[in-house]
């Protein structure tokens, strides 16, 4: 994932002190059911599609721009999956960060899936029954988005 413009303005002044960071992910479904899933530039490693909101950026918005910037799919967001607060991340570089993430059940509207940009190195179309390998990550927001339940979010375990 490139860092976006406003994160370097901010690591200027900020350092590589722990910053949190407005992740979204979205799970893209087409008509026939099947997810769309790109194989990730920086891991290699198959993944929904995901990318920060920038500055001023509705979160449903950013889902729609991060897939058709990754992808060239079109898609509407329908709902919000889960919320979730990540683990901080440490990046070679020495920055951290912690990803508030968002996720969006989505719908394709149009678009032929291919690479659309240097993050992914191959995109495609999977039935979920036929994934590649993929993270926890990505398997537990597939599995969300598949349920008509409420927005899934971790309980505070307060009273």
């Amino acid at each position: 994932m490139s860092t976006p413009d406003f994160i370097r303005e901010i690591r200027a002044t900020a350092g590589h002190q722990l910053l949190l960071l407005p992740g979204i992910t979205a799970v893209v479904f087409d008509d026939q059911g099947r997810v769309l899933l790109n194989r990730r530039s920086d891991t290699g490693s198959w993944s929904v599609i995901g990318g920060i909101a920038e500055p001023g950026e509705q979160p449903a918005t950013t889902a729609e721009r991060e897939v058709y910037e990754e992808t060239a799919v079109r898609c509407v967001a329908e709902r919000v999956v889960l919320t979730q607060a990540l683990k901080p991340v440490e990046y070679a570089n020495g920055d951290r960060c912690q990803y508030l993430d968002v996720t969006f059940r989505c719908r394709a509207t149009g678009g032929e899936a291919r690479v659309n940009d240097d993050e992914s190195l191959e995109v495609g179309w999977f039935a979920v029954d036929a994934l590649p390998p993929l993270s926890e990550f990505s398997l537990f927001r597939i599995k969300q988005s598949l349920t008509d339940g409420p927005t899934w979010f971790e309980p505070t375990g307060g009273a």
